[in-house]
Parts: structure tokens; sequence; C-alpha cells
């Protein structure tokens, strides 16, 4: 049954955006080269956070090392030193906003806007035209973008979507309607789970978001066993849940999916544990495991956030201790400011290895570090020795070729290497492991998934 919140003032979600953030009162706590650097890189990359996170989630007085503070506030390290400059003199000249915005996409385009094959590999066809809004991977697992789901409550400053958020159509991947995905599904049986994302799909009001869940329940679509949405409104908007005006009826609309027979999974992207410190955040978990959902804690490893084991353990501790299951922690992705962000994948492991060691069994459900590479998500099991020479022992959680998944293959072990594209193979029978480009048609072609997409044929194309 729906858990009732008695709240006379329920809080208005209020925006922080570069728009009006000199007019809040946490303006005169930066200094000024504070202040210069927000309003120069979020010319060039999304910025958005929320009176919530500011008020509640930050501590000021450790500004800028504060961790919640450094994941949703721009800072002068996301660009390099030339595109900083190039971006901040104009801005300092009061140059037109056409020629900052000029000069600011020049850069984004050389920031791999769409990493891992998003637009070129992991868009499906369906009757000859690329499938608006779908990405598919894997052959068990769809992606879908709701065309109202393509904003979030705040932007992650490492976010390996940024693009979606810059005003650049041709940068955006998004669907209008369900209908195409629908079809899609009814002729792609293999398909057990689809993952709603975007943007944030709970940004949505629960009368859109019904609209798209409600088309999965049709007795037509019962090899879909799985609905998950991924999203950080537990973490930047818990209130979506407990108190906004719709978050009862979102709760019942759980509860119908569970009721179906179908599982629904909240793919809760919490970063720090700082993000479930509050009692909203905590009312938030709890009321979505009352319908019987279940709540997956996935993130990044990011430098200046998270990048120690201790934050790690302290998270996946509490997330069990409400409820939620430890999931993934991701490897910073080869796209936006990810040098700022990024670990050396040595790094990732050992900080891993170190947090899964003091957690009790019940966290240790958690997986990482993984990178969700082209080919598909590289897991680092160690670094060991073979004959006398280092090497990083990997194996696929998830591949475009299932047949390549949990098979523990070798690379070369290079200290510096934060991503796979920077890994060479240890022997000639690795060499398979590390596919090229043009060998990956014929692996989709392996996951049954029609995903070569036709020269010229636009992934934005209404069919």
């Amino acid at each position: 049954m729906i858990q009732q919140i008695d709240q006379a003032n329920p809080e208005r979600f209020k925006p922080i955006t570069r728009a009006n953030v000199s007019k809040t009162p946490y303006w005169s706590q930066l200094s000024p080269d504070l202040q210069e650097a927000i309003q120069v890189v979020s010319a060039v990359l999304p910025f958005r956070s929320n009176e919530y996170i500011a008020r509640e989630l930050i501590d000021w007085d450790r500004v800028p090392n504060d961790p919640i503070y450094q994941l949703t506030f721009p800072q002068k390290g996301m660009l390099s030193e030339n595109h900083y400059e190039a971006v901040a003199e104009l801005i300092r000249a009061d140059a037109p906003s056409e020629e900052i915005e000029r000069v600011a996409d020049a850069i984004r385009l050389r920031l791999n806007p769409h990493p891992a094959g998003q637009m070129t590999h992991n868009v499906p066809q369906y009757l000859g035209m690329a499938v608006p809004g779908v990405q598919h991977k894997y052959r068990e697992t769809c992606l879908f973008f709701p065309s109202n789901g393509q904003t979030c409550h705040a932007y992650c400053t490492f976010c390996f979507r940024w693009a979606q958020f810059v005003g650049n159509d041709d940068l955006k991947f998004a669907s209008h309607e369900a209908d195409t995905l629908v079809k899609y599904l009814r002729d792609h049986r293999w398909v057990t789970d689809v993952l709603f994302t975007g943007g944030d799909p709970m940004i949505m009001g629960t009368k859109v978001l019904k609209r798209y869940i409600e088309a999965l329940l049709h007795p037509d679509l019962e090899h879909v066993q799985t609905i998950r949405i991924g999203t950080k409104a537990v973490a930047y908007w818990p209130q979506r849940f407990v108190t906004d005006g719709d978050a009862d009826e979102l709760i019942a609309l759980f509860e119908r999916v569970v009721e179906s027979g179908k599982h629904l999974a909240i793919m809760g992207h919490y970063s720090h544990p700082t993000e479930l410190s509050t009692t909203i955040a905590e009312d938030a978990v709890r009321r979505i495991r009352s319908t019987g959902a279940n709540i997956r804690m996935q993130s990044p490893l990011i430098r200046h956030v998270n990048d120690d084991a201790g934050t790690w353990a302290d998270l996946w501790r509490t997330g069990v201790r409400l409820g939620a299951v430890p999931y993934y922690m991701f490897v910073e992705r080869d796209t936006g400011a990810r040098r700022y962000f990024e670990v050396p994948l040595v790094k990732a492991w050992n900080i891993f290895r170190d947090a899964f060691s003091r957690v009790s069994g019940l966290a240790r459900t958690v997986r990482g570090p993984s990178m969700s590479a082209v080919p598909g998500k590289v897991h680092i099991l160690g670094v060991t020795e073979i004959g006398n020479e280092r090497v990083f022992v990997l194996e696929y959680l998830q591949a475009r070729n299932p047949r390549l998944v949990r098979q523990p293959f070798f690379a070369r072990f290079d200290p510096t290497a934060s991503w796979f594209d920077q890994l060479e193979p240890f022997s000639e029978r690795d060499q398979s492991y590390f596919p090229h480009a043009e060998e990956h048609d014929e692996m989709d072609e392996m996951t049954h998934v029609p995903l070569r997409i036709s020269p010229g044929l636009s992934t934005t194309s209404r069919s």
C-alpha cells in the first residue's frame, strides 16, 4: 500500500543554473576565481544544480574541495588550459553570445560527445530505419530515451551524456513516442529488459511517465520481464518520490508494475554517501522499496569526489542498511571533462579492492571497476604476473558478442592507462578481445540485433 506522507508545505524544486547562480546566497561565498570558473566552464559544458543540493548536501566551508560541490558545480580543470582561456577572454571582453557559442561548439566537438559507439553502433534498425530514441547494445537489454526525460534535476559535472544538455539537436538522443519501441520489442522477443534512461526519466511528471511504462505492460510484451529506470533523482531530488504533488501517483505506478508480474528496478545513481545523509533521501528509498521495486546503486569512480576506498565502503554499507543493492563501480568514460575526473585503472582497481574488503557479504554484490567500452562492459579483475611481466586480468560482464562474456583475458600492464582503448593485448590469444572498429558489425550480428546504420541515415529520423 502507498505510504501517505503528511507535509503541509512541500519544497518546490528550484534549479540553479548559469543564468541565476549569481543571484543565489551561495555566490558570495565563492572567490572571484571560482565565480569565473563557473561562468566560463558552464558556457561549454552543462550546469544545473538545485536549492536542495546547495542547502542540504554541500558543505560550503569546504568549497571547492567539498565532493558534492565538485559533483554539481563547474570546475576550472574541466577544460584544458587553452580551451578555458579562449572562452574566458571572450567573456572578459563581453563578446556577443553568438561568438562565445561558436567557440564553445568547436570545443564540444573535440570532447568525444558520444563515446562507446552510442550513435554509430548502438542504434538499431527496424524496417529499414534507425529506431528513434533507442539503443540496443546487448542482446537482452534495450535502452529507451523518452524525449520528455532528456534533462535532470541537476547535471553531474562528470556526465558522459553531457551532449544531451547543450542545446545542439544533432547531439541529442531521444524519442517522442513509445509506439515504435513497442513494435520493435514485439519483433525482438529475446529482449527481456527495457531501461528508461536520459537525461533522467524521473524529471517527467507521473502522467507522462505512466504512458511510457504502461505501454510495456501489454500482454504482447510478456517477454519483457524487467523494467529499469536509471535516475539520479534519488540523490538530487528525493522529493520526487516523497512530497512532490504526484509522488503518491508515482508510487502507485510502481506498485502496478510489480503487481503485473514484472520486476521494477530503480537504477539509483549514488556517487557519495552524503547523498543518502538526509531524512528525505532515506524516506525516498523506503517508499520505493515499499512498492516491491528494487533499488540498485551505481556510479563511476570520480576523482575529486569519491576516489578513496572509505567513501565507497560507507556508501555501500549505507545502501545495504536501507535495503538498496550495491551494483556497479564504473570507470569514468572517455568523454567530456574526463581528464579532470579520470583515475588510472590500476588505482581504480586498488580502490575497489580496498573498499570491497571493508564491507560484509551483503554489499559484495557490487562489481567493478567496469568500463562501458564499445565492445562491452570490461571488468578489471586484477593485476598479476605472467612470466616476469605484469598484466591486467580482464573479462567482459556484457558484450556485443555474448561468447566473450566471463572469459578471462589479459592486457599489458600500463600504470597510466585510464580507459580500455589505451590497453594492448598481452598475447596473440588476447587479440580477439580487442576488436577493431570494423569488426563491431560482425559482433553485433552475433547478438541477433540489427545494429548497423546505413551511411547518411540520421539517428534522429522519425519512423
